[in-house]
């Protein structure tokens, strides 16, 4: 469980609840009593009885002493999407990409180590069961991730570096530490970052920062294809330019959503 600061004021339990929702995803689609517990670090006893307030406000359902969320759960979500208008805001830019070049494109933002996929649209022929509104990914192998980690100061970056576990999802991610904040700063001297069958064989990336307005990188923007097909130079050479035009388009969009420039911008 995500450890929250010190503040008499937060509610533990309201906490320990929404890890326990955080803690079903693809591969942990349904779990017994034990098996939240212990993915989540919380005590049995406190589990249980989370699981029961899900199950009775229809957040969850229990089978076989197993449990798993419903669609209910969707709601969440659904609030967020509709009060910050993520449709109105970033889906006629990531259509625009897509229309350009086929594939993919999302908007993510960094969440802990993690990058999460706030938007995204794919054409039927490209679409991923890998990338879609709400997963998350590790920040290190991703190029999204990359180009928030060059948002933050180096503090920040080494502070990210030493606390992440490093694990090599292909033979081609990079882990040592060293190398990772060179590329990082070589990043954000650039102002993009491309990958290639880092995070999952197959898939090949560029992505640009959107910044706020005071210059700060508040979320980042992608295109990606299949690696078989395209490679790190042919997205440089024939995708930046675009992608860093709908990066800025964005940026000037979300001044007229306040609620969802706000609800991105933490500084």
């Amino acid at each position: 469980m995500q450890k929250i600061r010190d503040d008499s004021e937060l509610l533990d339990a309201l906490a320990r609840g929404l890890s326990v929702i955080e803690a079903f995803d693809q591969d942990s689609a349904e779990m017994t009593l034990s098996e939240v517990a212990r993915k989540t670090d919380i005590k049995p006893a406190t589990a249980r009885r989370i699981l029961r307030t899900l199950v009775s406000l229809g957040y969850a359902r229990s089978v076989n002493k197993r449990f798993l969320l419903t669609p209910k759960i969707l709601g969440l979500g659904a609030a967020y999407s509709r009060s910050a208008q993520l449709e109105e805001a970033l889906m006629p830019e990531l259509r625009r990409l897509v229309g350009i070049f086929g594939d993919a494109s999302s908007v993510t933002i960094l969440s802990g180590t993690d990058i999460f996929y706030v938007s995204h649209f794919s054409d039927q022929k490209a679409r991923r069961i890998s990338a879609d509104t709400g997963i998350t990914y590790p920040a290190y192998p991703t190029s999204m991730g990359r180009v928030l980690l060059a948002g933050l100061s180096d503090e920040e970056i080494n502070d990210h570096l030493d606390s992440v576990s490093l694990e090599k999802r292909t033979e081609n991610t990079v882990i040592e530490p060293s190398k990772l904040k060179e590329i990082i700063l070589e990043t954000r001297r650039k102002g993009y970052s491309a990958t290639a069958d880092e995070l999952f064989y197959g898939v090949t990336a560029i992505a640009v920062p959107i910044m706020a307005v005071r210059g700060n990188v508040i979320a980042a923007l992608n295109s990606s294809g299949y690696s078989g097909k395209i490679t790190m130079d042919d997205l440089v050479n024939n995708r930046l330019e675009e992608l860093r035009i709908s990066a800025d388009r964005i940026g000037e969009t979300l001044l007229r959503y306040p609620s969802l420039h706000h609800s991105l911008d933490k500084s």
